[in-house]
Formats: structure tokens, sequence, C-alpha cells
């Protein structure tokens, strides 16, 4: 299977980033090197990954097991809400 083009949105950066990834890849890694590349600070632990608009809760699975093709688009937020001031 050919690699995925995927394109992952990093709510905390408001950035976007495209990867070409293999569907073996796993969604945790995929959510890592989102933050890496968008320079998120904190631990990969406290974003969650949505893709389709619900969170993704076992980000061991592979992007082909969670059902992710190419051009589609996850999205990495903070777990926790942020109060506004």
């Amino acid at each position: 299977m050919s690699a995925l083009s995927i394109r992952v949105m990093v709510q905390d950066a408001w950035d976007q980033v495209s990867l070409q990834l293999a569907p073996a890849t796993t969604v945790a890694e995929t959510k890592q090197r989102a933050l890496a590349l968008t320079h998120t600070g904190g631990k990969a632990e406290d974003f969650l990954v949505k893709f389709r608009g619900a969170e993704v809760f076992d980000e061991s699975r592979s992007l082909a097991e969670t059902g992710v093709v190419s051009n589609a688009a996850l999205i990495v937020l903070p777990r926790r809400r942020r109060p506004v001031r």
C-alpha cells in the first residue's frame, strides 16, 4: 500500500501540516510528528486527536485501522479546555 497524504491541524499553533505517512503509522506517532513540526510545547499525552469529528481513543491503532485515507484531515487539540480571560 502506498503512503497516505494527510493534513493535520494543530489547534494550539493554529497551523496545518501536510504529512506523507505509511498506513501502518500509529495515530500517536502522527500526533507527535504534527506537534513537533508546529513547535507546540507540552507533552503529547496532553493532546487528543479527532478524525471525522470524533476523538480517536486508541491512539496505538494504525491510520489504516482508524479508517484514515489519503487527503483525510485530523485535528490535534488540548485535552483540557483552557479558561478564557
